[in-house]
């Protein structure tokens, strides 16, 4: 895979990687690619493990753009109503579980790498 160097930087930083998880799964709108990308990217070594965890959270958060474009479709404007309850319940647990768990890549990453 050629010389991936002038990234380092970007993948380097679960953080960075966190908010690439999200923008590009917002513009795929789907997180089964996204994954599948980044763990391509992991088995070539080309993204760390714990960069990967936090891209992986990222698409988490990025698949609920899906619910919203979905109800701002329906509701012709911003969603209301049960649509709106439920996108943002979506969105919130998918955040949550993000930030709980965003500052534990590195050592669910560690734990991860000892099946690998």
């Amino acid at each position: 895979m050629g010389n991936m160097d002038h990234l380092n930087w970007f993948v380097a930083n679960p953080i960075y990687m966190f908010f690439g998880g999200i923008i590009m799964t917002l513009a795929w709108q789907s997180s089964s690619l996204s994954t599948t990308a980044i763990i391509a990217l992991v088995a070539s070594g080309a993204v760390p493990l714990p960069a990967a965890i936090a891209c992986v959270l990222g698409a988490n958060i990025g698949t609920t753009g899906t619910i919203w474009l979905a109800g701002l479709l329906v509701s012709d404007g911003m969603p209301r109503g049960d649509t709106l309850r439920i996108a943002m319940v979506h969105t919130g647990m998918n955040l949550l579980m993000a930030i709980s768990l965003l500052p534990f890549v590195h050592h669910i990453a560690k734990y991860v790498g000892r099946f690998g």
